[in-house]
């Protein structure tokens, strides 16, 4: 397959979905598939230790033997951001080589023994810290571990079958989980001024909490952008938590780490499906970026960002804005209902639209004055002009 079969046309509603918007789905299934092809060819980098090159080969000898008739056991496993986020960052260079390594084939292999997918066994000789299938609610610890062995029968740690443990992850709706551990090799990274990496947190307050406030956003979410929810339903797989604040809320997403959101529990309803929106809206523009570079000029020079105190690229604004029209939206249609259905004062939701509205404004027109945009990013910036007026 070659690299002309990732290249998308120009998408007309991958901001804001029209009625059986297929955009979306065509963006995340493009760059699904060209992290397949990614993985057909990558080669363990040179600074990687032995032990890892060798985890390495296995794990691609194993893939490659589910190419020829079950390729679909390898699309499914690149679905899991458990095994993709470390890929994509061993793929780009982003972390160091051992520790993606043993991310990518320890949880690969992990899901894959889980599956009953594993014709033989296979010994890991630099595993990751644990072993971790969300959407399965199985976690196994390897602290301490001398010899971890996936096959058939499962895992065995040091010459002993090792049962998962249950309830480090805990549903929320469809197959999208709140996490409490997190393997994403980036999480520690932070390029918001206000926040120190990623950390899970759950802010004192119990998973069923979180579980709640999040189930309830998505249910206001779909009552006013149900075609949103079904691509939340597409893209979101695991909420992170990253602690409570009454006052401020955080929320940040990763490129790597498609399928992955991090929140701050909040008590303002509203705030909470903002930044389900938010932090979706990144995913979807994430997958596009993985397939195209959308600006030209899209890390420097730095410009005023409409909803952060710090300077930013242009792809920062161009992200900012994508994100917080499809909010815009949510309020508009929320406040052409009735009263009942707004969790607080008409007059609050309406000046907190206003301001959203305004930041829109800004933020595009610093886009249109200064961005020199691919064909693709056109049309992403076609729809937030479209939109921009719309709203205006």
């Amino acid at each position: 397959m070659t690299r002309a079969a990732f290249h998308p046309s120009p998408p007309r509603d991958l901001t804001i979905p029209d009625l059986d918007s297929t955009t979306a789905r065509a963006v995340w299934s493009m760059a699904l598939r060209k992290l397949f092809e990614d993985l057909k060819t990558l080669r363990a980098p040179r600074g990687a230790s032995p032990a890892a090159i060798e985890d390495w080969r296995t794990f691609r000898r194993v893939v490659s033997g589910f190419l020829p008739g079950r390729p679909g056991a390898v699309a499914s496993l690149l679905r899991r951001p458990v095994v993709s986020a470390p890929l994509r960052c061993l793929r780009d260079g982003a972390t160091p080589a051992d520790e993606a390594i043993a991310e990518v084939v320890g949880q690969g292999l992990f899901e894959l023994a889980l599956a009953g997918a594993l014709d033989a066994e296979h010994v890991l000789r630099a595993p990751p810290p644990f072993l971790s299938a969300p959407h399965r609610d199985a976690h196994v610890d390897l602290a301490g571990a001398r010899e971890v062995r996936l096959g058939p029968a499962g895992v065995r740690v040091d010459g002993a079958p090792a049962t998962p443990t249950r309830g480090r992850y805990h549903v929320i709706a469809d197959d999208v989980v709140l996490a409490t551990v997190d393997n994403n090799p980036l999480r520690d990274r932070e390029a918001h001024p206000d926040k120190q990496g990623n950390a899970v947190d759950l802010g004192g307050r119990a998973p069923a909490e979180w579980v709640d406030a999040l189930r309830d956003a998505l249910a206001r979410l779909g009552a006013q952008l149900p075609t949103f929810r079904d691509e939340v339903r597409l893209v979101l797989q695991q909420v992170v938590p990253v602690g409570f604040d009454a006052r401020a809320h955080l929320s940040a997403s990763y490129r790597e780490a498609l399928g992955t959101i991090y929140l701050s529990l909040h008590p303002r309803p509203l705030t909470m499906v903002e930044a389900l929106i938010h932090e979706v809206s990144h995913n979807k523009l994430n997958a596009l970026l993985e397939l195209d570079p959308l600006l030209h000029n899209a890390f420097e020079p730095l410009y005023p960002s409409p909803v952060r105190p710090d300077p930013r690229p242009l792809l920062g604004v161009l992200l900012a804005v994508h994100a917080f029209l499809p909010v815009a939206r949510f309020y508009e249609r929320l406040l052409a209902g009735p009263d009942e259905a707004l969790p607080g004062p008409r007059a609050a939701v309406e000046r907190r639209f206003e301001a959203i509205r305004a930041q829109n404004r800004d933020g595009a027109a610093v886009l249109a004055a200064h961005a020199e945009a691919t064909p693709v990013g056109d049309g992403v910036l076609d729809e937030i002009a479209r939109w921009t007026a719309h709203f205006a």
